[in-house]
């Protein structure tokens, strides 16, 4: 009875062992000649990649180490990390290596297939529908939006500037999660007001739950997952935001098929210009077109309240930052401000002041090219793929390591100091291409950059309006951490002081 035991306990241990020698063999047969750590029996380098504020700084000293491409080994799968352009525009170019990696299907419970989860005709159908929401006609119905939202950013952060040093980021989010709510679904949860609210409660916490999952090897698998309290916890994140995303879906289609004349001629019954939300199109297109289902618009909005609020947070927060920190480049990008609302330093930004930002600009692409909003992008390759002279496997996992890109001194004369001027035409001329992508580049590169673009122009303009930027007192320094989009896990701390 005890042998009985015994097996039935080691049976399957030494079946992972022999699974896990299998696949390491399978993919050093091909990835030999790649450098990378050791790592351990069966865990690989998860153990030292086990913190999300470690994740960076270990990649980075890899990077260092390796002067170039490396390889990393995560439990029995083969990461190779990406940090070179050359080799970085011939993945995000390919039309065939589009398919996301592994992690992104832990955004499935959340997202199902869209945008960013999809591949295939699926993805390339649905690509090729989205597309018109983001030009620049509808994007400049959306400026009001932006206008309205960053004014109640404002009123929030006047009654904060007089306790002192502010953590900036949760003020930055709600107020970007207002926005998305209602440029696509044409409502809002009213975060900034509702700070308690249950929706916006569960839609940062299924976005904690990618990186979670991401890192533990308990989490990562689905069996072993099941049984834990996080899954318990995302099951019911997941009834608030579904429920709440199909009941905003379902008043929006009894407007639209109900008004539906009015909906074609974007005006109200009173003949005023009507804002058109991300769902009223796809909405339109589904009357034409039977084969984008219900269930596939859910899943649009869904993916677009995902990846249009915490990305643009996390961006503006970061760049408020680094102009908090840096006096002299606030100066200027204040001083610019001044000039474009000489005739009236009150009123709000119309889209050609936006376009006028054009040193605002540069300090959001240097905000960018420091803090990436998202450190990494993830690919696997369904088939062998022929790179730089030798074959890289079926199953391997593509990582793009773009916060390593952006931080280094190969591209970036001293990559750690703050200075927009890197971006201005002449410097731009001359930067290698592929050597700076925060909105990753190619076929699937970020449909929404120009709207991002344009909310992060109009947020911090209208903070920076309103407020001189200090440093906290005492000194604060972001610690980075790569979630599902670069974050500070110790808060954005600054102080605000009134201009008027």
């Amino acid at each position: 009875m005890l042998g009985i035991i015994l097996l039935i306990i080691v049976s399957p241990l030494i079946a992972w062992i022999a699974y896990w020698y299998y696949r390491i063999q399978y993919f050093e047969k091909y990835l030999k000649n790649i450098p990378g750590p050791r790592g351990l029996p069966l865990v690989g380098s998860a153990l030292e990649l086990a913190s999300s504020t470690t994740i960076l700084p270990r990649l980075m000293t890899y990077y260092n180490k390796y002067k170039t491409n490396f390889k990393i080994y995560l439990g029995d799968q083969a990461y190779f990390i990406i940090v070179e352009p050359k080799e970085l525009e011939f993945i995000l170019n390919s039309t065939t290596i589009l398919r996301k990696s592994d992690v992104y299907r832990f955004l499935h419970n959340w997202l199902g297939l869209g945008l960013l989860t999809s591949t295939g005709n699926k993805w390339r159908k649905h690509r090729k529908i989205i597309t018109p929401a983001f030009h620049f006609q509808i994007l400049e119905e959306f400026i009001d939006v932006f206008n309205s939202e960053s004014d109640v950013l404002v009123s929030k952060l006047k009654d904060e500037s007089e306790k002192g040093t502010v953590d900036i980021y949760p003020f930055i989010a709600r107020c970007t999660l207002d926005i998305i709510c209602e440029t696509a679904m044409g409502t809002s949860v009213h975060a900034q007001d509702d700070v308690d609210s249950e929706y916006v409660k569960c839609v940062n916490f299924l976005l904690k739950v990618l990186t979670d999952r991401t890192y533990s090897p308990v989490l990562r698998n689905d069996l072993l997952y099941s049984f834990t309290e996080t899954y318990r916890k995302e099951k019911y994140a997941l009834k608030v935001v579904h429920d709440y995303t199909r009941t905003v879906i379902n008043k929006r289609k009894a407007d639209f098929f109900s008004d539906s004349k009015n909906y074609e001629a974007s005006v109200d019954s009173l003949g005023r210009k009507k804002k058109r939300a991300f769902l009223d199109l796809l909405l339109e297109y589904s009357t034409k077109d039977s084969s984008l289902t219900e269930e596939d618009i859910c899943q649009e909005v869904d993916t677009f309240m995902f990846e249009g609020h915490d990305t643009t947070a996390t961006s503006i927060a970061f760049a408020l930052y680094a102009l908090s920190t840096n006096p002299d480049v606030q100066e200027r990008a204040y001083a610019e401000l001044q000039d474009i609302f000489s005739d009236d330093p009150k009123r709000s930004a119309t889209h050609r002041d936006l376009q006028d930002m054009k040193y605002l600009e540069m300090v959001i692409k240097e905000a960018l090219r420091i803090y990436v909003t998202v450190p990494l992008v993830g690919r696997m390759l369904e088939k062998d793929v022929e790179w730089n002279g030798q074959l890289l496997p079926k199953g391997l996992m593509i990582h793009m390591f773009m916060y390593g890109l952006q931080n280094s001194s190969k591209w970036y004369e001293n990559p750690e100091i703050f200075n927009p001027e890197r971006f201005n035409a002449e410097n731009s001329k001359s930067r290698l291409p592929f050597s700076y992508i925060p909105f990753s580049a190619g076929p699937r590169n970020c449909i929404g950059q120009k709207f991002a673009m344009l909310e992060m122009k109009s947020t911090i303009s209208q903070v920076l309006r309103n407020f001189e930027l200090l440093s906290a007192v005492p000194e604060h320094k972001v610690l980075l951490q790569s979630e599902a989009v670069l974050k500070s896990a110790n808060g954005v701390y600054m102080r605000l002081k009134r201009r008027y």
